[in-house]
């Protein structure tokens, strides 16, 4: 793993799901990018497009630039489509967008959303993010994997998000994620809500459980080539 994308829906899901991985690994010369699809807070206004709206918009993006700080990501693109509605763009829309970073970053390893989360945007991603590392003769995309996001995954009562890989992260790790999502100040809320601290850090325990560790994090590996 030398080239990492992760594929966000909105500004924040790459913390939760990911935060460990890259706090772990970006200072072993592993050089993560991450692809931002929708914006993150729209969906939140009657109307869209009002100057309240814009404004969530906008302080979202510098909550996602100060967690990038923290993480030490350098790398990324916010394309700022609408929250809520990504069922309403044509999917070769999105599909383009990420061919576009894949094509241009060359990445070894993608992390995407769950077709199992209960946010459909995230359904949405999950599935373009498929397309577009779709494992034609040239691609250099070796693996292919989904993450889980508080508050989205394990909402989706049903059909459940099962971890088929483990990354062992250490108290370190934990912490620079937690602080990279406390960036996000209209993200958090406080504990039983799973995006609080507490909640972070329970999954990160639990999975560790699973896997015999500490702490780690989860994902379900959706295709790997091995030489």
């Amino acid at each position: 793993m030398k080239r990492v994308l992760i594929i966000s829906a909105h500004p924040d899901d790459e913390v939760l799901g990911c935060g460990g991985i890259i706090s772990k690994y970006i200072n072993r010369g592993v050089q993560f990018f991450v692809l931002f699809i929708a914006e993150g807070s729209s969906c939140r206004f009657e109307d869209p497009n009002c100057q309240a709206s814009l404004e969530a918009i906008k302080k979202r993006s510098e909550c996602a630039l100060q967690a990038l700080k923290i993480m030490g990501v350098t790398d990324y693109i916010f394309s700022d489509l609408p929250c809520g509605q990504l069922d309403t763009i044509p999917i070769l829309r999105i599909n383009k967008i990420i061919e576009n970073v894949v094509r241009e970053f060359d990445p070894d390893t993608v992390y995407t959303h769950s077709d199992k989360d209960v946010n459909n945007d995230h359904r949405i991603v999950h599935r373009a993010s498929i397309m577009a590392t779709r494992p034609t003769p040239n691609s250099k995309v070796k693996r292919l994997l989904s993450y889980e996001v508080n508050s989205s995954t394990e909402w989706s009562f049903g059909e459940n998000f099962i971890p088929t890989s483990f990354e062992k992260i250490n108290e370190d790790d934990l912490i620079i994620k937690i602080k990279a999502m406390e960036a996000y100040i209209t993200e958090v809320i406080e504990y039983p809500f799973p995006r609080s601290e507490n909640g972070i850090r329970a999954l990160a325990m639990r999975r560790g459980m699973q896997s015999g560790v500490p702490l780690a994090e989860a994902f379900n590996i959706i295709r790997e080539f091995v030489l």
